[in-house]
């Protein structure tokens, strides 16, 4: 057996063991219910998707419910999970397949609104029960320190990666195991989220220590003088203001679901402790234009409320 071979069932048997196995959309093989659980677990952490997921599905249960979904409705049902967009991306999604159909492969997966290359690769293999590659942070992390050596990988190290977990003898093995195939996306995950982290990786009591290429140089360089992985992307920032346009747009949605209805210019000192009737009204009727433009919004004369399209 291989060095790499060694490391993967190292890795399968910490799996086995230490896994998230109780994870609700690891008991299915419902396309909907793992789609929804993959838009969720975008961009918020699995501990607080947990009881929004149940709920979810309580109240949209299958394509078609959510299809007919109203955007208030929607909203309000989103309320907590942040990036409202992804719920409105769940729901044009939806229609789509009550449209088109079921997706088949991996194409048509990656086609839906919001799918990126992870997500859509994620529920293409979780339904098929089968390991499809791609890259997120925790798989980027996990392989570029395990097999490359790489102690703080970067999205460059990507292709590196990719080719990694694509050619042998690591391929060959993965297909020759059921198991593995049908876990290791599941695996990579829980292992980069559990020990292999990006800021404080348990490499002491690691069970790949013995294995992993990239041990030394994590010990030598410290996780304080790590370089950072990612790069935060720009966002909208209106003059002086302490948050991106992001935040105040979230909490212009929570309080008109709070209110039910609101006058607009009652909007901005609501949602903004340092608002300035002078400096900031363009910036806020701006934000309020936007969300009745994308559709979650109504606007009735000098009131909004939420879309009930």
């Amino acid at each position: 057996m291989t060095k790499k071979q060694t490391q993967l069932s190292l890795l399968m048997q910490w799996y086995k063991t230490y896994g998230r196995h109780s994870l609700p959309w690891r008991h299915t093989r419902d396309p909907y219910a793992i789609y929804v659980s993959e838009a969720m677990l975008q961009q918020t952490q699995v501990d607080r998707v947990i009881p929004f997921y149940a709920a979810w599905l309580k109240t949209f249960p299958t394509w078609a419910a959510l299809a007919r979904a109203k955007t208030d409705t929607l909203i309000r049902a989103w309320a907590g999970l942040g990036y409202n967009r992804r719920a409105l991306y769940l729901r044009e999604s939806a229609r789509r397949v009550e449209a088109n159909g079921a997706p088949k492969s991996l194409e048509d997966w990656r086609a839906l609104p919001g799918m990126g290359p992870y997500a859509s690769a994620a529920v293409y293999g979780f339904t098929k029960q089968k390991f499809v590659p791609a890259i997120d942070t925790n798989v980027r992390r996990v392989i570029g320190r395990i097999f490359l050596g790489i102690p703080y990988p970067l999205p460059s190290d990507d292709d590196r990666i990719l080719q990694c977990v694509t050619t042998s003898p690591i391929k060959q093995e993965i297909e020759d195991s059921r198991y593995l195939s049908r876990h290791l996306t599941s695996a990579l995950m829980d292992f980069g989220s559990l020990i292999c982290t990006a800021k404080h990786p348990l490499c002491s009591t690691c069970p790949l220590r013995d294995v992993c290429r990239a041990k030394k140089s994590i010990q030598d360089h410290p996780t304080h003088d790590a370089p950072r992985t990612t790069h935060a992307p720009k966002e909208r920032r209106h003059a002086s203001k302490t948050h991106p346009d992001r935040i105040y747009r979230g909490r212009i949605l929570a309080l008109v679901r709070e209110k039910n209805k609101i006058e607009i210019k009652k909007i901005g000192k609501l949602v903004d402790s340092t608002f300035d009737l002078k400096k900031d009204s363009a910036w806020m009727n701006h934000l309020v234009q936007r969300l009745v433009t994308e559709g979650f919004l109504k606007q009735k004369k000098s009131f909004v409320t939420l879309s009930n399209d």
